[in-house]
């Protein structure tokens, strides 16, 4: 099948070989920044697209606000023209590449949330013209380009495979990871018949160092799916571990250290507070979600995120046992500071935090609670935990140490001091140990 001319005189194929197509990325946060970075080093022009103009007027002053793009790399693709960021859709009218990179959250009945992404479909579709490469990168059920997606592009009277082309390419973006980077991260592609497909691998081709094309836009949409199953139903076996562990008073961490000399047939996980970021505690709702209309259970999947969602309630069990029989402090009258309201360590995301539950979980406890995280100066507004917005970090020295009855590590930032809270503090409760992995020994230490 040949490639269809493209309005301006020349094939979208041509324009992607020389890199002179235009390229849009809709949805500037975590995953679509560092997209449009590595699209506009790679020779591309880039157009940024966001609703929140706040971001819009951060990026045109030079300031980036997520860690995989530095300020200076900003301003260098931004000071050449490779580069702008606008909240006016009419400008999608001048790409030939759009990639869609919103959010695909939950509803409060772990049903799949696409508003984002249907809102956005339809923004596209207001401005579509022949010829377009339309690409969805957020993550969600099998299904949704084609059934979601593809109908509204559609009902404009353009046919995907000969007026546009539609692909799938799901983000792998590992926020605050020194190791990986969007450019070297290899990117799993997929189209809508054979020259969208061939499209798709030929743009991310153009800015990543290995493309892995997939038979189907439905396979893609479940690669990313699965990889993010794997590890919650690992975190899970892991935080249950824990638990049974604790109970027999054996260290699971020590446990894990001693497992993982085995060079075959094992993978270390580890336990946490709980788990949050926009994809693991997530992603695999929307595949359970889709499994009913196949009538299909996914028990194991299921027991996996209640195991992952217990683990706040189990924190919170650990450090009121431990102020009761260490401190002979009831919770309810206890003074708690929180290290860490990240979901991850060393990033400024909150987004799914375990810290954010565990705080909602302590203050009905009537506990007093104040955080420290030196990426996080104020919580912002969540979907799920508005009432916490606007809560300031406090400094972490001394005294604002000594002020607290217990400190607990929810999240173990590198830039936190730990022989300070050592030093200064009456009990700490680590659910990362951090301690002992700092090469900190204190016997004011509970591991939960």
């Amino acid at each position: 099948m040949a490639l269809v001319e493209h309005t301006r005189g020349t094939t979208i194929h041509s324009r992607l070989e020389s890199r002179t197509a235009t390229v849009g990325i809709i949805g500037l946060g975590y995953v679509g920044l560092p997209l449009a970075a590595v699209a506009a080093r790679a020779g591309f022009r880039v157009i940024g697209f966001d609703i929140d103009n706040s971001k819009i007027e951060r990026l045109k002053a030079g300031r980036s606000y997520i860690g995989a793009v530095t300020d200076d790399a900003l301003q260098s693709i931004s000071a050449d023209g490779s580069f702008q960021a606008t909240s006016d859709f009419a400008a999608l009218e001048e790409c030939d590449v759009i990639s869609i990179c919103v959010p695909t959250p939950l509803t409060k009945q772990r049903e799949p949330d696409l508003s984002f992404v249907e809102g956005t479909t339809r923004a596209i579709a207001a401005h579509l013209r022949k010829h377009q490469l339309v690409v969805l990168e957020s993550t969600t059920y099998p299904g949704t380009t084609d059934e979601v997606m593809k109908p509204i592009l559609e009902a404009t009277g353009y046919k995907s495979g000969r007026d546009f082309f539609l692909g799938y390419s799901p983000e792998r973006e590992d926020p605050g990871s020194i190791g990986f980077e969007t450019a070297t991260i290899p990117k799993v592609v997929a189209g809508d018949g054979p020259v969208a497909a061939k499209l798709v691998a030929l743009f991310y081709g153009a800015i990543v160092e290995k493309v892995v094309p997939v038979s189907s836009i439905k396979v893609a949409e479940v690669v990313k799916l699965t990889e993010n199953i794997f590890r919650a139903v690992n975190i899970a076996l892991v935080n249950e571990l824990k638990v049974i562990y604790s109970a027999m008073g054996i260290d699971i961490w020590e446990v894990i250290e001693a497992a993982k000399t085995k060079p075959f047939g094992y993978m270390p996980f580890y336990p946490g507070p709980g788990l949050g970021g926009h994809c693991i505690p997530i992603d695999p709702f929307y595949l359970t979600w889709k499994s009913r209309e196949f009538d299909v259970s996914t028990k194991f999947i299921e027991l996996a995120g209640e195991i992952n969602v217990s683990m706040p309630h189990y924190v919170m069990s650990k450090l009121s046992e431990a102020l009761d029989t260490q401190l002979g402090l009831p919770l309810s009258q206890a003074a708690i500071l929180i290290v860490g309201v990240a979901y991850k360590k060393n990033v400024a995301d909150v987004r799914e935090s375990p810290a954010l539950k565990l705080i909602e979980l302590l203050e009905t406890r009537a506990a007093d609670i104040a955080y420290h995280d030196p990426h996080v100066a104020r919580i912002p507004k969540t979907r799920k935990h508005p009432t916490l917005a606007g809560k300031d970090c406090i400094r972490l020295n001394r005294d604002s140490i000594a002020a607290y009855d217990a400190v607990v590590i929810v999240t173990d930032h590198d830039g936190v001091d730990y022989g300070l809270l050592a030093n200064h503090s009456r009990l700490i409760i680590d659910t990362r140990n951090a301690m002992q992995r700092n090469g900190i020994v204190c016997d004011r230490v509970v591991k939960a």
